[in-house]
């Protein structure tokens, strides 16, 4: 092995470049991971363009998967020419969520991409506790899609659906439409989807959502549309994945007398709600969850060990929602078609 890599490297806003630099020294408690196919999260866009991140240089990329190929203690041996997906939240594993299992939660986490270095380069150090092993037969592509899968698992399994409920997702971005997917896959008879791009309505009517489930925010009539799908009775339970102040109140607006919202999307600006919209929590006594990130507990429980069964089991088939694939030299120019929504994508990854 050299000991030079590849790798994207941020060196401040709008500064990321493709140069060489020293393979990831490994810890005691680290293995290398030979990365081969690395995703874009919407995520990253703003960490390298617009907003920056915690520190520079930095490698980003949270989203990949790899085969380990060396380890820098005895604890990493077992893992050694594994081919491994990679939870990215590093808890501390000692504050109060941790001491539940709520990584996810954690107080005092590293994250690889965006707080340490991450998996945009030919080579990870990967803690050993953040690796999970890969069933036979899933691809590198679909393994880089853990993450992602895993946040909409994530948001999902807190409402406790039941098939017979009518559920809604309104923003059909990446995990939007993975949601769809799991709702489907999960056994919900009815899904409304909201979204604002014909290539969105494509795609969900691909998951097998009908086209006439299917309502495009643009036209401007989405309340009107929701109520008269349920009957005027309302929503069963709403996922609010675009993190907007006016779909966080259709939202609110649209759900059942003891309905249930599960707001995804991260926030794009401050989210203020009128006082009637407000008044519609009080007085049908919604339930309104937070949903963030996904849970890693080693267990056959967690989020990630429930999209690797579904995978598994060919019960999913993310892959058709890989849109671009690049060679890893030609990453900028993905980054580049999620900046400028430039071209319709739902997922961009890097091949290695």
């Amino acid at each position: 092995m050299g000991i030079n890599m590849k790798a994207y490297v941020l060196h401040g806003i709008n500064d990321i470049r493709l140069e060489e630099v020293a393979k990831p020294q490994i810890g005691e408690d680290e293995v290398l991971v030979k990365v081969k196919a690395a995703g874009v999260c919407g995520s990253d866009i703003p960490r390298i363009y617009t907003t920056g991140t915690y520190s520079y240089p930095l490698i980003p990329g949270h989203e990949f998967s790899g085969v380990v190929e060396a380890a820098g203690g005895e604890g990493g041996q077992e893992w050694l020419d594994r081919r491994v997906g990679i939870y990215p939240l590093i808890p501390c594993r000692e504050c109060a969520p941790c001491r539940k299992k709520q990584f996810e939660m954690c107080r005092h986490y590293n994250y690889l991409g965006s707080r340490c270095h991450g998996g945009f380069a030919e080579y990870a150090a990967v803690p050993v506790w953040n690796l999970i092993q890969l069933p036979e037969g899933t691809a590198f592509e679909e393994a880089a899609m853990l993450e992602p899968m895993a946040v909409a698992v994530h948001a999902i399994r807190q409402l406790g659906l039941e098939g017979q409920e009518t559920v809604a997702v309104i923003g059909l971005g990446t995990i939007g439409i993975l949601l769809a997917m799991f709702l489907r896959e999960m056994g919900i008879q009815r899904i409304l989807a909201v979204g604002n791009k014909e290539f969105q309505r494509e795609t969900v009517i691909k998951l097998g959502i009908p086209a006439e489930d299917y309502c495009d925010s643009r036209q401007g009539r989405v309340d009107e549309w929701l109520q008269e799908e349920s009957g005027e009775r309302g929503i069963d339970a709403v996922f609010e994945c675009v993190g907007k102040q006016e779909t966080v109140a259709q939202a609110v607006r649209n759900v059942m007398p003891g309905g249930r919202v599960q707001l995804v999307g991260n926030p794009a600006s401050d989210i203020l709600l009128e006082r009637n919209d407000y008044w519609k929590i009080l007085r049908n006594q919604l339930t309104v969850k937070g949903s963030w990130n996904s849970s890693f507990t080693h267990e056959d429980s967690d989020d990630w060990h429930y999209v690797l069964q579904r995978l598994a089991g060919k019960r999913i088939d993310p892959g058709q929602f890989i849109t671009q694939k690049f060679p890893f030299g030609q990453l900028e120019e993905g980054l580049h078609i999620m900046r400028d929504k430039s071209r319709e994508y739902i997922k961009i990854e890097a091949l290695l």
